[in-house]
């Protein structure tokens, strides 16, 4: 049975609106499922976990696909080897905290005072859209994360910061594609390579683009989305 459903997980702005190019991009056939994390109160990966899982309770095939913030969240999910599922695709994500030593604690401790300062648009360039990135692209960016709480994104903050689901990586019984941005300057290659470690018949496509590849490349990501769905 072909599998013409797919569960789409955001980043931290958890908004989903970030996703729609990426969304349109696929196939028409292809039904996109997109969860809306709330944007006034904080909820635990935990928590999330229990959104996702009502998502996944119907009997139709479908692959999960997490981006960024949400990649621990889907490999929770997906260890949890819900029905139907098929394959798991993680974009720019980690199994591990992407942040390490001093400066992990250190934005642990600052989260609540950092997701209140608004970012400059020299860090949005850098860290996240590529210093190339159009206005409409940046402004988008800006307005997603203006739109969630401090609090809350505080909160995601440190949950990133202090996740790990490398065991239950490990646990994963259907195939998982990585897709790697090639100049990420978030999620470092050390994340990928970690994730490589544990396991070693991942499938990996890297794209030359910055964090935020479905928001930059939507078309390319999406061929080799449909392709990988396609092979399964």
């Amino acid at each position: 049975m072909p599998v013409n459903k797919i569960l789409l997980l955001p980043g931290m702005d958890g908004t989903g609106k970030l996703l729609l190019d990426f969304s349109h991009a696929l196939p028409k056939q292809m039904r996109r499922v997109i969860p809306i994390y709330l944007a006034d109160r904080f909820l635990s990966y935990a928590d999330l976990a229990g959104l996702v899982r009502s998502f996944c309770e119907d009997s139709e095939p479908f692959v999960l696909m997490a981006e960024s913030f949400s990649t621990p969240l889907a490999i929770q999910v997906a260890a949890e080897r819900p029905k139907n599922l098929k394959a798991l695709i993680l974009c720019a994500g980690f199994a591990e905290s992407p942040v390490r030593g001093p400066a992990r604690w250190l934005g642990w401790v600052l989260a609540p005072v950092l997701m209140r300062i608004p970012l400059l648009d020299s860090t949005i360039r850098s860290r996240l859209v590529g210093e190339d990135a159009t206005e409409e692209l940046m402004a988008a960016g800006r307005k997603a994360i203006a739109s969630v709480q401090p609090h809350v994104l505080a909160g995601r903050l440190r949950a990133a910061l202090t996740c790990d689901v490398r065991s239950t990586l490990e646990r994963i019984n259907v195939p998982i594609l990585y897709l790697q941005a090639q100049h990420d300057r978030l999620v470092g290659s050390r994340c990928f390579a970690q994730i490589q470690r544990l396991r070693p018949d991942i499938q990996t496509r890297v794209i030359d683009g910055p964090h935020f590849l479905l928001q930059r490349y939507p078309e390319e990501a999406a061929r080799i989305v449909t392709e990988f769905i396609g092979s399964l």
